[in-house]
């Protein structure tokens, strides 16, 4: 006869009925056994929401992240994303115009061109003298070319237009036509000073005035009006 067994004590060898292999025995907790430790680490993160959608995949939602779409932007966002784009271009076109002098026409000094056609004596070389503060000169040259040589000198009049002065040896017949075009005609006298100046018309909106001398020709011509092309011409000296 087998002594008592406490209670709580699982046989060592358990036999189960009907024939079926023995089970390993479980182990009993010990009594005074401390419990078992949780787990050395973070926690894993939950994860995010899936928002499904109808005909699309789901997506996850992460909460505290989600953004207005650009069609939910207000008319009043995208002005100021535009005022934010407009005001360092209004400050560097500012800067431009006042302080780097933008859109000031650049001027030049003729002088050189004078002298250089003065010195190739090639036929006499007039300048204008007296002409108003108004009055800039934006380019100046002198070049042989085939038959001659051309003294051009550019201004832009008080008003802001354009005039050029040509001095050329070049004979007339080809001269008129590579300056005023094949359509450039004689449009009559003009009195300037007692000189045989003529009026002609010349390409687009331009017009000019040209002195036919021997050995030389000038034409004053350019979109400006004709009372500047006649103070630029009557200057002449």
């Amino acid at each position: 006869m087998e002594p008592a067994q406490p209670a709580d004590r699982v046989p060592a060898d358990p036999t189960p009925p009907d024939g079926q292999p023995p089970l390993p025995p479980t182990a009993a907790p010990v009594a005074g056994a401390a419990p078992a430790a949780p787990p050395v680490g973070p926690a894993p993160a939950a994860e995010p929401a899936l928002v499904a959608v109808a005909g699309e995949p789901a997506a996850a939602v992460r909460p505290g992240r989600a953004e207005k779409s650009r069609s939910e932007r207000s008319p009043k966002d995208m002005a100021l994303s535009l005022l934010v784009l407009l005001v360092p271009i209004a400050l560097l076109l500012a800067f431009y115009r006042g302080f780097l002098g933008g859109e000031q026409p650049t001027t030049v000094d003729a002088a050189p061109a004078y002298e250089q056609a003065r010195a190739a004596n090639v036929f006499a070389v007039t300048e204008p003298s007296g002409l108003g503060s108004g009055w800039r000169t934006v380019s100046a040259s002198f070049r042989t070319v085939d038959n001659g040589a051309n003294l051009r000198v550019g201004y832009l009049t008080p008003e802001g237009r354009g005039a050029q002065l040509v001095q050329s040896n070049v004979p007339p017949e080809r001269l008129l036509p590579a300056e005023l075009t094949a359509e450039g005609q004689p449009q009559g006298p003009a009195d300037l000073g007692g000189a045989n100046w003529q009026r002609y018309t010349g390409r687009g909106n331009e017009q000019a005035l040209v002195l036919l001398e021997p050995n030389r020709t000038v034409i004053v011509v350019g979109d400006a009006r004709d009372n500047e092309l006649r103070e630029l011409a009557g200057a002449l000296r």
